[in-house]
């Protein structure tokens, strides 16, 4: 696995990357060349979780994730040292706890219910953002977490269902902001490389009639439904993404927009 070495960091933030889009995309594209190089010719899906056992090293689990707090509900977890984590038992209908190594992802159930193929694919994705570019903000070079946790306790990046797939990370103030925008985007950049997708958006926008190489949604009715739908199924059925992971990407390569984003 190619070892992450960001080129700034904010130590006043606990040591998180300073990174802008465009070097996480170079970062991701280096990854996919170690990895699998045949993913920056042609489009193809990309199997995160072969990703994550066989080059980063993890292990993948499927539990019931315990909330603390039912309005915020975590879709998936991954331990940075060996521990107990707490898991909802559905056969005794109580909690309890399930010790696992470092480096093991867990992913709630409900992300692998029927339909969910693709938000599945990018959770699991996001946790190995998190794995290989924010290893160091959480430990030390000794392994040891820079927060106390109870001896018997697993130290863990906890994701809410709200920071996966999130496209509204535009005003970073927090340390968990800019984690959570860096693992999202990072995702999207191995899923849909631009070495691919970009090639492939501008051939179906030509195929259909489009040559501007964008479209502005809310202006016409035969455009917003290629923008808003036949396109960000074509990017899901290629890759494997969800339609609002499609469309995230879309919007933020400027290749569909709305008329409230021009700024007068």
């Amino acid at each position: 696995m190619i070892k992450f070495k960001p080129r700034r960091v904010n130590f006043a933030d606990g040591r998180t990357p300073v990174m802008s889009n465009e070097e996480i995309d170079a970062f991701a594209e280096a990854v996919l060349a170690d990895y699998r190089p045949e993913l920056l010719k042609a489009p193809d899906k990309v199997d995160t979780a072969h990703l994550l056992e066989y080059y980063m090293g993890a292990e993948i689990q499927f539990l019931d994730i315990y909330n603390e707090d039912p309005d915020k509900p975590i879709r998936a977890l991954t331990t940075l040292t060996d521990g107990d984590i707490k898991v909802f038992d559905p056969d005794n209908n109580c909690v309890s706890y399930v010790n696992l190594p470092a480096r093991t992802v867990v992913i709630d159930n409900e992300v692998t219910e029927p339909g969910n193929e693709g938000i599945e694919l990018f959770t699991q994705g996001h946790e190995g953002g998190h794995i290989i570019l924010h290893w160091d903000v959480f430990l030390d070079k000794y392994g040891n977490p820079y927060k106390k946790v109870h001896d018997n306790y697993a130290a863990v990046i906890c994701c809410q269902r709200s920071y996966i797939q999130n496209n509204t990370f535009s005003a970073k103030k927090t340390l968990a902001d800019w984690l959570e925008h860096q693992a999202d985007y990072f995702t999207a950049a191995i899923l849909m490389p631009n070495k691919t997708f970009r090639p492939l958006v501008i051939r179906f926008l030509r195929e259909n009639g489009v040559y501007s190489g964008s479209i502005m949604l809310g202006r016409n009715t035969e455009l917003d439904i290629l923008g808003d739908y036949l396109l960000p199924q074509y990017i899901q059925e290629i890759y494997g993404v969800s339609m609002t992971a499609a469309k995230i990407k879309l919007h933020k390569c400027g290749f569909v927009y709305s008329v409230n984003d021009i700024k007068l």
